[in-house]
């Protein structure tokens, strides 16, 4: 199935990193049968590279051609689209001949050649703010986006610095990046518990136990679609340990941020 970020409430799910064993199938099998229960649009994510860990020898995934060959495979025996990110502009054309969709991560939404690289695959292209941008900042990434000649974009609120080393989340991003923006909007509600650099040897923390409230509150704010990395043993991940949602969970709390997001707008 293709992907489109126009029909909400929708999610991005899957493990934060690509990595061996049946993570991701489990991962990909839990988001069908969710899909089949909610009836929402669910779009299947995780990295080949994650390319800004805290530490010079932490893991960072397959690398891109066997990272590639992975979510092929994901893609063809679930049936879902796929997403993952891109970091170099060289990427996007191989990237974009496999996935239904490309995100850029929060660090790199300034990066021009990237940004028109990506808008050129004419994919969906999801843009993460970055953690030092206002929501008006995020217009100009949408507009080299569009530049570059994709129509179907979005941009995604994943938590502002105000201090070291920890994040906050300004409900009041969602209408106001629609409004900069004009492309629907995308609550994180993983990365937005990080704790970069305050984890066991330099990594990245995470305060889990604050991601249903979050995503309560982006629900009834105004998101559009929502995305959240799980994992089935969330502390053996090889990354995010400390923020990614547990996959045994994952239906509870999507199901009760559905009824918050309905309840937001009147409906049943």
């Amino acid at each position: 199935m293709s992907w489109t970020f126009a029909r909400a409430p929708f999610l991005i799910a899957g493990p934060c990193m690509i990595e061996g064993g049946d993570v991701l199938p489990r991962a990909a099998e839990a988001l069908v049968r969710l899909h089949e229960r909610t009836g929402i649009a669910i779009c299947f994510k995780a990295s080949f590279d994650k390319a800004n860990r805290a530490r010079a020898g932490a893991p960072r995934g397959p690398g891109l051609e066997e990272g590639l060959r992975v979510l092929e495979r994901v893609r063809a025996t679930s049936g879902l689209p796929v997403l993952t990110d891109i970091h170099e502009s060289d990427q996007a054309e191989p990237v974009a001949k496999v996935v239904d969709a490309l995100q850029i991560p929060a660090f790199l939404c300034r990066q021009t050649d990237l940004l028109l690289a990506a808008g050129r695959t004419g994919r969906p292209v999801n843009i993460k703010k970055g953690q030092w941008m206002s929501a008006d900042g995020m217009r100009g990434a949408v507009e080299k986006v569009r530049e570059g000649g994709s129509t179907e974009i979005a941009v995604t609120e994943r938590g502002t610095f105000f201090g070291y080393g920890d994040l906050v989340v300004d409900v009041r991003n969602f209408p106001r990046l629609r409004a900069a923006t004009g492309v629907p909007v995308v609550f994180d509600g993983t990365h937005s518990v990080q704790q970069p650099g305050r984890g066991d040897g330099g990594t990245s923390g995470g305060l889990r136990e604050f991601i249903p409230a979050l995503m309560f509150a982006a629900a009834a704010g105004g998101a559009d679609g929502f995305f959240l990395e799980t994992h089935p043993d969330p502390a053996s991940a090889p990354s995010d340990a400390g923020a990614q949602w547990p996959l045994g969970e994952l239906n509870d709390l999507v199901l009760r941020t559905l009824d918050v997001w309905h309840a937001a707008r009147g409906k049943q």
